[in-house]
């Protein structure tokens, strides 16, 4: 393995070498920040370029960027679509620093003003399957009870789909949802959503950009085999004092911004609370009146420039879910992250990205059959607590060596703590208490990455990751002996280790590598290919994964899942700008899928690897998008066309099947439409093909009544009927006061209310057992009105 890294380093520097030669010329380095003229913030992704010509750059993720161009006197544009195009002329005699504010486009503006340089369209980047999307489009879409929403913006992208309404996760090119990595200010998250699916748990007030990556992964990303979601949070105003919230019919909002030293430290706080409880508490009576429903967060951030060279971030985020009926049934859980950054400059090339985060994700479950009322009749009560906890460093290098060539390297470690549960048994006085040990893991890596655009027509961006992975005592490795596929393994020996000691190890080269050749201005292709690899687990037997569910390390019994995907696509940008296509083909594998043999106990199981079986997955399809973000109407339609299978030993007879989460067919029309500076309106149509289930195609008859059974053991072997919903979303601004401005949405979800099932499932009617029926179970089955009043001062 030592040979191959070598190898592959040896190869990427030779290259790199011969890409380079040409700097020896007489050339200095332009750098700096750009931000927002107005609040101060940083601006990811802004087009830097020197006009009529292939040199150019864009701002990276904390919106600093570097740029080498030939001594002499040179002109520099800066652009970005909703900001108006910014030109300086510079005399290069020595390498220059040069910090830009942009100023937003007013809406009175025409849109020639503010469409922005090319340089940021999907056809001049390598990356392929990157999305982005920023707060203003996804504020532009329909909303779900009138509020803005970051996990409903991003399942209208091609390649993305879910189970149905209340589905905790999402899945993207055939993944489960643990396979997502998702990341708040460089912090993972392990439950991404409220009230089990209906609300993301990131506050739109605070967020500032998104990035959805879906293949041709950079190699500074790891540890996950799907996708990654980057969530950028807001930095804060430095210019002055902001305040933005929303009252709504479900939840209300508030965040509040201002510098700290004006120019130089800012801060943010955003804060959310769902009031469901207390808008029924008159109407709950009897033994439901202490019933609790609401969910509440709070994001902050905080930040400060020393000198140019300098800033430090501090950001955190603590969400919880609470779910109580009466006394007898209470679980609630919920995320809580910190991240501490540091962003230095070495010199006009040399970047350093300095991150440290803590994250946890804990949840616990209460039952209770009240106080004791007699001697034959005590008290009962069961608690069950889990939790996962991680803390990571990961020093990130960026080196921007010329105009054509850019270098990004680092190492990143994880420690992992995992508590599978505690389990705490009570019968009047007494108590019985069920505890499963703490697992500890580390994952490191070490990537570089190296990009290389020569010309307008040709870029290459290649990599590699060196990732290592190793369980830590104290902790118990059990042995199992081979069974009959699909059969719960036999204990054969066990083997203790001490406090810290290394149990089981596990080492990959993960090679990334994204072309692109662009013909002319309007059409491009690109291929990619990319292996990546995912040391952890969620333990689910449902379609979509709850919040109670377990997360698991590899082991000496459950290996690491390895991903390899490739892809090829086409790019087409309209003249003017007008409007941009896509088309995306891709195909999937991965191995080291979790599978569960039939009945697995998946819940306080100190021996559940005895119930897990190793699963191969495959994936492929055509993704096409088309984008219009220019003019009066604007949006987007996506379709997926794709096909997702298992192949387990001892489960479906042994054949490929479905995953309970295959959409064959995935549409998505998001369109919004400004009537006037005041009034615009927006439309979101979707149609999924059902997803697969299992269903009994026979039955056994057993004293009056039917036990259902499936005779052919396959997974899978039906589909439920098609999803389609309509939404609709109408804003009206009011009038500004001063420094107040203030808006209503209103919104219908799911207009013509249509009962899309989430799943089927059979019985004998209660009234007349001879009579046997199919029930259609749907989340919501009618129209949803919401209703919003934004404002901001």
């Amino acid at each position: 393995m030592k040979t191959r890294a070598t190898m592959l380093l040896s190869a990427i520097f030779l290259l790199l070498g011969a890409t380079v030669t040409y700097a020896q010329q007489a050339r200095y380095t332009v750098s700096g920040y750009v931000k927002d003229k107005q609040n101060g913030e940083s601006l990811i992704g802004i087009s830097v370029g020197k006009p009529g010509t292939s040199i150019g750059t864009v701002t990276n993720q904390y919106g600093f960027y570097s740029i080498t161009l030939p001594a002499g006197e040179q002109e520099l544009q800066f652009s970005y679509i909703g900001y108006g195009n910014f030109k300086t002329t510079i005399k290069l005699q020595k390498n220059t620093t040069l910090d830009v504010k942009l100023e937003a486009s007013s809406s009175q503006l025409n849109e020639i003003t503010i469409k922005g340089d090319k340089q940021e369209k999907a056809i001049n980047t390598i990356n392929t399957s990157i999305n982005r999307l920023d707060i203003a489009q996804m504020k532009a879409m329909p909303t779900f009870m009138g509020e803005v929403d970051v996990l409903r913006a991003i399942q209208t992208l091609p390649g993305v789909a879910t189970v149905g309404e209340g589905a905790s996760g999402f899945n993207v090119r055939g993944g489960n949802s643990d396979e997502n990595l998702i990341l708040l200010d460089e912090a993972p998250v392990y439950n991404s959503t409220h009230m089990l699916g209906f609300f993301s748990v990131f506050n739109p007030d605070a967020v500032k950009s998104l990035n959805l990556i879906k293949g041709g992964f950079p190699a500074e990303y790891g540890g996950r085999t799907s996708s990654v979601l980057d969530i950028r949070m807001k930095d804060g105003n430095n210019q002055k004092l902001a305040l933005n919230g929303g009252i709504g019919n479900i939840f209300s909002r508030l965040s509040l911004e201002a510098p700290i030293v004006k120019d130089k430290s800012s801060f943010i706080v955003a804060a959310r609370r769902s009031y469901i409880d207390v808008l029924m508490k008159p109407f709950v009576k009897g033994d439901m009146k202490d019933t609790k429903l609401n969910f509440y967060d709070l994001t902050a951030k905080a930040n400060y420039k020393f000198n140019s060279n300098n800033t430090l971030f501090l950001s955190g985020y603590f969400g919880r879910d609470v779910f109580g009926f009466g006394k007898d049934v209470n679980m609630n859980w919920g995320n809580a992250t910190a991240t501490l950054r540091w962003n230095h400059v070495f010199t006009n090339k040399l970047f350093l990205n300095l991150t440290s985060y803590y994250s946890k994700y804990d949840y616990s479950l209460q039952f209770s059959n009240g106080s004791k009322k007699s001697e034959t009749e005590p008290s009962q009560s069961y608690d069950w607590t889990s939790n996962i906890i991680n803390y990571g460093l990961k020093p990130s290098f960026t080196y921007y060596i010329n105009s054509a060539n850019t270098l990004r390297f680092g190492v990143q470690g994880i420690y992992y703590t995992f508590k599978p549960g505690t389990g705490i048994g009570t019968e009047g006085d007494d108590q019985h208490i069920k505890t499963i040990p703490d697992k500890h893991a580390l994952e490191s890596a070490v990537y570089v990455d190296h990009e290389y655009k020569p010309n307008k027509h040709f870029g290459i961006q290649y990599g590699v990751r060196f990732s290592n992975y190793q369980t830590l005592g104290s902790g118990t490795e059990y042995y199992y002996a081979d069974t009959t596929p699909g059969i719960r393994k036999r204990l054969i020996g066990q083997k203790d280790f001490g406090a810290g000691e290394k149990m089981t190890a596990y080492s990959y080269i993960e090679p990334r590598a994204s072309i692109r050749y662009a013909f002319n201005d309007l059409h491009a292709v690109k291929v990619a290919f990319s292996r990546t690899s995912q040391f952890m687990h969620q333990l689910s037997n449902t379609a979509s994964p709850t919040p109670l569910d377990i997360w698991t390390p590899s082991s000496n019994n459950v290996a690491p899942m390895v991903s390899n995907q490739y892809t090829v696509g086409y790019f087409f940008n309209a003249p003017n700008d007008s409007y941009e296509l896509s088309g995306e083909v891709f195909y999937k594998t991965t191995d080291n899928q979790l599978d569960y043999i039939d009945n697995a106990n998946l819940q306080l199981n100190p021996q559940i690897e005895a119930d897990l079986l190793p699963s191969q997955g495959r994936a492929y399809g055509v993704e096409l998008y088309a984008k219009k973000d220019i003019g009066n109407t604007t949006g987007w339609i996506s379709y997926t066309l794709s096909r997702t299978e298992r192949k387990t030993p001892g489960i479906s007879m042994n054949e490929w099947f479905l995953n309970r989460y295959d959409r064959t067919h995935n549409v998505n029309i998001v369109v919004s439409h400004t009537f006037t500076k005041r009034i615009s309106a927006s439309a979101n149509w979707v149609f999924a093909s059902g997803t697969p289930a299992t269903f009994a195609d026979n039955r056994l008859e057993f004293q009056d009544w039917d036990i259902p059974y499936n005779s052919t053991e396959k997974r899978n072997n039906y589909r439920l009927s098609p999803y389609n919903r309509l939404d609709l979303s109408m804003t009206l601004k009011g009038k500004q006061l001063k420094r107040w401005k203030g808006e209503w949405v209103f919104s219908l979800y799911n207009v013509y209310a249509r009962r899309n099932a989430y799943t089927v499932y059979f019985r004998q009617n209660p009234d007349n057992p001879d009579v046997k029926e199919a029930v259609r179970f749907s989340i919501i089955g009618t129209i949803v009105p919401g209703i919003t009043y934004n404002f901001k001062f």
